[in-house]
């Protein structure tokens, strides 16, 4: 999560630049903030010795998103993270195909709340891509999930605040694909696979 922040922080312009155009121009802000809340809860939480394992940390961290980051992005985050964390349960140490499945149900989560498939514009067309890379491992789901996002730019968006401009949303990178990509490259850094 520390370098999950790091990623939001470092790119909260660029977040910011992309959502301007087709959003709020908000989201840089509101992911640079939901995560650094995220960091101060998991902080906190281990001080006071209430984190058993990845899934405590997952689930804290979703709820914590939640909590602080406004529009759609908090709840749709905190699915994700919560999700995950309550498939890696108690475990102290998770194994990478735990953590897969874990990651496809975080997905589902987002997909049942956003209502949002891949091709319209959303986190999906970089969290999506990225599940199903998972298997040739974090490295590769990254790629997959930087691909995606990238992929966004031709799209007119079918989901979220974009597909209120219409044809207008075409030629534009998706924030939230954007940030959903950093969150992949951030697994990637720490898990040593970049």
């Amino acid at each position: 999560m520390a370098a999950a922040a790091r990623a939001m922080t470092d790119n909260e312009q660029r977040l910011t630049e992309l959502d301007s155009p087709i959003g709020d121009a908000d989201h840089g802000g509101n992911m640079r903030r939901g995560f650094q809340a995220v960091t101060s809860a998991l902080d906190s939480a281990q001080e006071e010795g209430q984190l058993t394992g990845p899934g405590a940390v997952l689930t804290l961290a979703g709820r914590t998103l939640i909590s602080k980051v406004g529009g759609a992005s908090g709840p749709l985050y905190g699915t994700l993270l919560r999700r995950v964390g309550k498939t890696l349960g108690d475990e102290a140490e998770v194994d990478p195909s735990v953590l897969g499945e874990g990651l496809r149900a975080g997905v589902e989560g987002v997909v049942k709340l956003g209502g949002a498939a891949v091709g319209d514009k959303t986190m999906v067309d970089a969290l999506q891509p990225a599940v199903d890379a998972l298997e040739s491992g974090f490295a590769a789901a990254s790629q997959a999930a930087l691909r995606g996002a990238e992929g966004t730019v031709p799209l007119r968006a079918r989901k979220g605040r974009a597909s209120y401009l219409g044809e207008r949303s075409v030629g534009h990178q998706d924030p939230g694909a954007t940030s959903a990509a950093l969150l992949l490259g951030a697994l990637a850094e720490v898990a040593g696979d970049e």
